[in-house]
């Protein structure tokens, strides 16, 4: 497990460090009473440093991490001993402990500030707080929330990389990889490389490009044909070539802010949502086996390219893309499986209203001619998009989905996500900062101050922008 440390007071800063608390007998099951008979009757135990300003990762069940500070006088006689005295009774496990000379010293060298780190038992953290004002001063405490790590910097995706292996026993021994490109399954950062398909490679894209191409005009929405036309002309999306990541990151780069990051296969979705938090679209590149066409049980370079990236090339799309991985961040297993069941009834499988009609945009059927025919057909369910519905649906990954949600457009269907999000219950707030491409964690009023005044400074531009075309 790795902890993110929770800023300390400056004037708790260049302490002299202590290796071990005295080791004073563990309190009995007499004293454990006591004081907790004693802490009914005192006031609430907590004064707060600042609410939310630690995190780590996945806690233990029942158990509460806590940083505290307080002061003792006379340390040296009596003070520490009794100290030493509380953590032990409650049990509490020592993560780090420091000291130094009090700086509101009275009348002694003796008087020392503490600095704990400490995992005890939910249900004592109140009782454990009290015990300790009763032989110390100034106690001050913040409880750290535990929440799975979440990259807040683009360069913390080279953390994100679990992949989930995938097989199909009736399928070639070789699939989804051919040979000539298998080189691309190991992990891939930056900068993209370019890839040598070979020709057999090619005819399988040629194949699929073809006949899935006959469909978009009637089946796609506007969003994608327009994206999918700009993609011919600037990305040299054709029959007989394979298009580059390297090319096609840039010009998803200059539209939405977007780009496509290589990758060797199916990632975890924790590692996957998180990922589109910052916009990087994690790309597979390697191609399906050409025994098989029409069907991979992996995302391949068809499934991203004729799928996902032309829908990337659209704003409100984008938008909507990364409202799910900034929603995704730091919530529990429990969220994240309903989160990556939204991303499959929407950005996988998702279909929309358009001039009357329903027309596909989700990756999953823009690159499956069979199911792209089936899906706009009258044989399955068509439902409104409800995240609150949608996210509990139980979904299909072997055959055509039963029932398919309908947004009535992405601007709605952004607002309704948002919105779910909000819902979700975390201990902070998060921020995505674009100038510098990083998630800001809005748990201090001075943070939340200054993403407030960059706000109103956009605000005011807007305003100008709005009185000289008045």
């Amino acid at each position: 497990k790795v902890s993110l440390r929770s800023p300390v007071p400056q004037d708790l800063e260049k302490r002299n460090s202590a290796s071990e608390l005295p080791t004073d007998p563990a309190g009995t099951p007499d004293r454990r009473a006591s004081l907790q008979e004693d802490a009914e009757k005192d006031a609430p135990a907590t004064e707060p440093l600042g609410k939310g300003e630690g995190l780590v990762w996945e806690e233990e069940e029942g158990r509460a991490t806590l940083i505290l500070t307080f002061t003792l006088r006379n340390a040296k006689k009596a003070g520490l001993s009794k100290t030493a005295k509380v953590f032990e009774t409650f049990e509490a496990g020592i993560h780090h402990f420091e000291t130094r000379q009090a700086k509101k010293s009275k009348n002694t060298t003796d008087d020392l500030e503490f600095f704990v780190k400490c995992e005890v038992h939910n249900s004592d953290v109140s009782v454990l707080i009290n015990s300790l004002k009763k032989v110390a001063e100034d106690v001050k405490t913040i409880r750290e929330e535990r929440v799975p790590w979440f990259p807040k910097k683009i360069r913390d995706l080279d953390k994100c990389h679990h992949l989930i292996a995938k097989y199909e026993p009736d399928l070639d021994h070789d699939h989804p990889v051919s040979l000539s490109s298998s080189l691309t399954r190991t992990q891939i950062r930056d900068p993209l490389p370019r890839v040598e398909y070979t020709v057999q490679e090619t005819a399988t894209w040629r194949e699929v490009y073809r006949k899935l191409s006959s469909l978009y005009p009637t089946h796609a929405c506007k969003q994608y044909l327009d994206a999918f036309q700009q993609l011919e002309k600037c990305c040299g999306y054709q029959e007989d070539s394979i298009p580059q990541l390297q090319d096609i990151s840039r010009f998803l780069k200059e539209r939405t802010g977007f780009q496509l990051r290589p990758v060797a296969g199916l990632l975890s979705p924790r590692d996957f949502l998180a990922s589109l938090a910052f916009r990087v679209f994690q790309s597979t590149q390697y191609i399906r086996h050409s025994s098989s066409p029409m069907h991979s049980p992996e995302p391949d370079c068809c499934h991203e390219l004729l799928g996902h990236v032309p829908m990337l090339a659209d704003k409100e799309f984008a938008q909507f893309s990364q409202a799910i991985g900034l929603a995704s961040l730091g919530s529990s297993d429990v969220e994240i499986e309903k989160l990556a069941t939204l991303y499959w009834f929407t950005i996988e499988f998702g279909l929309c209203k358009q001039n009357g009609s329903i027309k596909a945009y989700g990756a999953g059927l823009l690159s499956s001619y069979g199911e792209l025919v089936y899906a706009l057909s009258n044989k399955p369910e068509h439902k409104p998009f409800d995240p609150e519905l949608t996210a509990v649906h139980p979904y299909q990954d072997q055959i055509f989905q039963p029932v398919y949600f309908v947004a009535e457009n992405f601007e709605d269907a952004t607002a309704k996500l948002q919105k779910y999000a909000l819902k979700i219950k975390k201990p902070f707030s998060l921020h995505y900062d674009p100038f510098t491409c990083s998630i800001e964690v809005l748990n201090t009023l001075q943070k939340i101050k200054n993403t407030l005044s960059q706000m109103k400074e956009e605000l005011k531009n807007l305003c100008c922008a709005l009185e000289n075309i008045s």
